[in-house]
């Protein structure tokens, strides 16, 4: 089997960043060290300038999405060739136990619509029936690979779960090595003021966000907290929009609650003047974009360790689904994001001064891989991982344009951003799936990677 070595790059891990060769084989790493001797068979990847990054995990995305009201454009293919060209070598998307599904099901048929991927894909289980006797099936879960369990607090009647199931969710969770991951809103706040702003006629897009507002987020986050802790369960709380929304996990950490949390980028990068502009229907997603100022917040909870992953809640919405109707009750919720991760974090985080090297790796890469189960075959660059490497040139300035992305929506939240740097090459499993702006990776060479059940010990090394 030949070697392949990447020589005379910067190397990134969450501890450290140093100049330092990676050697990999049979799609594994074999060697990391300042540097590694080429034989005559070898293959050879000059890295001079260039950073040396585990791949990227994004640990919430909604590839081929099926809310049973809405449906994405995008299929597998085309979401994980959009993964490829932005250096996200492992998607994290969720199964949908659709009425009547058994986990079972749900998984192998998520699984099926997956095979035409192109990097490799863990999966969440979105549980929309839970009556009470079903709790032994759970185990079946985290038996297939697929430990944590995607429940929300809102879109009644849809996947709303209330507080009784969800603790019950939580308990059984425990016993069994799973990790229950929560869309917190409160769903009596957000349908009461979307009921007032339709009575009142504001149903126009740039109205979206006073249907959500902040509070009915932190109540939920903070009731989901208490029922964890009641519990004494792990928990998850996804795509926090508000620096209270993390300060709260913070708080109930603080207590001993086994708590994580996550944000994205548009809720560091955009604020709610995006509803003023001339296209509040690109920004339609559920939490909304928050007001002036609380990026900021957000970023400085950051910059402090305080918020554990980073991902992007992508969708591949066009902007003919984003603009069939003019109201915001009947538009889809969700951006896409999955391409322009990496840059957006480098630019905004890194080079921004906001975080450091170490800090985007442990965010997006080890964390997520600790958390679901998937390290450290994923989110490492060390011996016997999977050889998953982004090689990220920090040189490289330019502009965010939608008709340079691959996916299908039509338009980028980010248009018009500039960032520093892009990705050079993607490597997933010691193969090149993109390099110089290709993209060459076959058809259904991803592959699913089942996760450990979930241990708090995981968490440390």
């Amino acid at each position: 089997m030949t070697r392949t070595i990447i020589k005379s790059g910067t190397v990134v891990s969450a501890e450290k960043v140093w100049q330092a060769d990676v050697a990999f084989e049979d799609q594994t790493i074999s060697e990391v060290a300042d540097s590694i001797q080429p034989g005559p068979n070898d293959r050879v990847i000059d890295a001079s300038g260039l950073l040396v990054l585990p791949g990227i995990i994004d640990a919430h995305t909604h590839i081929q999405l099926n809310t049973g009201i809405y449906q994405t454009a995008d299929d597998w293919l085309i979401g994980t060739r959009t993964a490829a060209a932005g250096g996200v070598t492992t998607v994290i998307d969720f199964a949908t136990q659709f009425p009547g599904e058994t986990f079972e099901e749900a998984i192998a048929n998520r699984k099926d619509e997956a095979s035409v991927a192109v990097v490799d894909y863990a999966l969440h289980c979105m549980i929309t029936e839970f009556p009470p006797g079903r709790e032994p099936e759970l185990e079946t879960l985290v038996e297939l690979g697929v430990p944590s369990f995607k429940v929300y607090t809102t879109y009644r009647p849809n996947y709303y779960m209330d507080d009784a199931t969800l603790l019950r969710l939580l308990k059984q969770s425990a016993r069994i090595g799973g990790l229950v991951v929560v869309h917190a809103e409160n769903d009596a706040i957000v349908t009461e003021e979307t009921e007032q702003l339709v009575r009142s006629g504001r149903t126009a897009w740039r109205y979206h966000a006073m249907a959500r507002p902040a509070i009915a987020e932190q109540e939920a986050i903070h009731r989901v907290l208490f029922l964890a802790e009641a519990a004494d369960a792990p928990v998850y709380i996804v795509h926090c929009s508000t620096a209270r929304s993390v300060e709260l996990v913070r708080e109930a950490v603080g207590r001993g609650v086994a708590a994580w949390c996550e944000t994205c980028p548009q809720y560091l990068l955009l604020d709610d003047r995006v509803y003023e502009g001339e296209k509040p229907q690109h920004y339609i997603l559920q939490p909304p974009i928050r007001g002036v100022g609380e990026p900021e917040k957000l970023w400085e909870l950051v910059s402090r360790g305080a918020v554990d992953v980073i991902s992007t809640d992508s969708c591949d919405y066009t902007i003919q689904q984003k603009e069939e109707y003019e109201t915001f009750t009947q538009t889809p919720g969700g951006l896409p994001g999955i391409e322009t991760l990496l840059p957006l974090m480098y630019t905004y985080g890194v080079d921004g001064g906001r975080i450091e090297l170490t800090d985007m790796v442990r965010m997006m890469c080890e964390t997520p891989a600790r958390l679901f189960g998937i390290a450290p075959r994923k989110g490492f660059l060390r011996e016997g991982s999977d050889a998953d490497i982004v090689l990220y040139d920090p040189s490289v300035e330019k502009t965010i344009r939608h008709e340079d992305l691959h996916y299908l929506a039509g338009y980028s939240p980010y248009e018009g951003f500039r960032v520093k740097g892009e990705v050079h090459t993607t490597i997933s499993r010691g193969e090149i799936v993109y390099q110089g702006g290709e993209i060459t990776a076959e058809t259904g060479r991803g592959q699913f990677i089942p996760g450990a059940p979930f241990e708090p010990g995981s968490m440390r090394e």
